[in-house]
């Protein structure tokens, strides 16, 4: 038993600040998105990757990451990340578990995929995330409307991982009705079914902005890359 990975890389990255796709920003000599890509071909659980693409982007993409044996295919993406991730659903091969990434995350653990592969086989929906560390607060027109128990707040990172046929009727589903979702699990929540949660490690970001370039040089010092 094995997983497929869908990948959207289809963004435009304006929060960046940058003159081009931050999937294509370096980090050590090397794309984010071969860093990212690289997590998934060396995972021995792991039997395909597919990617979205902006159709300019296509051949770069495939130029860049040839050396994957597990990249399977490139789709081209909607305007939209759900839209992006439901056309490469679309043409993914029926499979046990469909995991969905951000391409930008480029520091995910091999632990964390192995939990989250077992969960998702057990339980048929899991995310990763982390406890939150500051108190949030709720505001309302420039004033605080209430704190939320901290207790019972995580920070949502990818992968999330589901049984292929859940989350293709929960992306049909939310088309039909024109839901647009902010995650994957979202789209699940809205058929009833109960997402778990794996805990992940902080060290799981999203390159958004120029400041996670640095945070992203700490990484990769601490972890000696």
């Amino acid at each position: 038993m094995m997983y497929t990975v869908i990948i959207p890389a289809a963004g435009q990255g304006k929060r960046m600040g940058s003159d081009r796709n931050k999937v294509f920003l370096e980090l050590d000599g090397r794309p984010v998105i071969y860093h990212t890509v690289s997590k998934f071909d060396e995972d021995a659980s792991c039997q395909a990757i597919y990617l979205s693409a902006r159709q300019d982007e296509v051949a770069l993409l495939t130029e860049l990451l040839k050396g994957f044996h597990k990249v399977k295919g490139l789709v081209i993406g909607g305007s939209e990340r759900q839209y992006s991730i439901y056309n490469a659903l679309k043409v993914i091969p029926p499979c046990e578990v469909v995991m969905v990434h951000d391409a930008a995350r480029p520091f995910v653990s091999q632990e964390t995929l192995t939990e989250l592969y077992d969960a998702a086989c057990a339980k048929n929906a899991v995310i990763a995330a982390v406890p939150v560390k500051d108190t949030i607060k709720v505001i309302n027109n420039g004033v605080i409307d209430h704190t939320p128990d901290r207790n019972v707040l995580w920070q949502v990172q990818t992968p999330q991982a589901f049984k292929y046929e859940l989350l293709l009727e929960a992306y049909q589903q939310a088309a039909e009705s024109r839901f647009l979702g902010t995650d994957d699990a979202s789209l699940v929540e809205r058929l009833g079914v109960p997402v778990s949660v794996v805990v992940s490690d902080y060290d799981n970001i999203k390159l958004t902005t120029p400041e996670d370039l640095y945070f992203a040089e700490a990484i990769m010092k601490k972890r000696g890359i």
